[in-house]
């Protein structure tokens, strides 16, 4: 069973862990990372959940997950990134582009640049099915499509505009 680390309104630790599933107490949080990889040609890497996930089954998605126990939230993005998709880089590669405090999350969200194929992807059984690369504009009209997992969807739109000007800025174009 999956357990994570509970921390305060601070991010402090509490010294407790909490394990899937269970409700978690007012006043406490884990850490949730979302990772927006990113190739040189300013392409977003998705994936498609499996048809058999819960929630959002056959949806659209960046890679991300929960920090597990005992593991730093970059630890946590560079496993989840590794589990979703066969991408292993180093923890250096990652760009920490935003954090906020959500109703019982830290959620952090990474940016990584990655060049590889779809080919040269590995997909998680039972999680990942497909993984294509897509512009910010075909992700808009995804996401507008309803093609894009809601919680996703929703963090993209949050985020949208300074993700525009962060490929902007670092277009090698």
């Amino acid at each position: 069973m999956e357990k994570w680390d509970l921390f305060d309104e601070n991010r402090q630790p509490l010294n407790k862990v909490h394990y899937r599933g269970e409700e978690i107490a007012k006043g406490h949080y884990h850490v949730v990372v979302g990772i927006w990889t990113i190739n040189s040609q300013n392409k977003i890497l998705l994936t498609l959940r499996h048809p058999d996930k819960d929630f959002y089954p056959d949806c659209w998605e960046n890679t991300g997950g929960c920090v597990r126990a005992g593991e730093a939230s970059l630890q946590g993005a560079k496993r989840e990134l590794f589990e979703e998709t066969g991408i292993d880089v180093t923890e250096e590669e990652f760009i920490l582009f935003k954090t906020e405090r959500t109703e019982d999350t830290f959620s952090d969200t990474y940016i990584v640049r990655v060049d590889r194929s779809i080919e040269e992807l590995v997909m998680q059984e039972g999680e990942t099915v497909a993984a294509k690369w897509v512009t910010l504009e075909e992700l808009d009209q995804m996401v507008d499509r309803g093609e894009v997992g809601l919680p996703i969807a929703e963090k993209f739109l949050a985020l949208r505009d300074e993700l525009k000007n962060y490929l902007e800025k670092t277009s090698i174009y």
